[in-house]
């Protein structure tokens, strides 16, 4: 299974739009164009195919981790969600 396979199947899995990639890329600072990402979801036969490298897959899923999550706490601060005595 190859990084385009494995972009592709989170990205359906999450139901993530190309606006939706871009942020969760930006989040961890990473700036791509929606034609360059778009060229990692076409079959490799397409003569605008293009693989998707390691540093891609590792930010995305990176800023798939915050995106969901949400950022990590600075050291020294507590998490605020802690569950309510009832």
């Amino acid at each position: 299974m190859t990084n385009n396979d494995i972009f592709k199947k989170l990205r359906v899995a999450h139901k993530l739009r190309d606006e939706d990639i871009i942020k969760i890329l930006a989040l961890v600072d990473f700036r791509i164009g929606k034609s360059e990402l778009n060229a990692f979801f076409r079959k490799e036969d397409h003569p605008k195919y293009m693989e998707c490298g390691d540093q891609i897959l590792r930010n995305f899923l990176n800023g798939l981790v915050i995106h969901l999550r949400g950022p990590m706490p600075k050291k020294g601060e507590k998490k605020s969600s802690t569950p309510e005595k009832k």
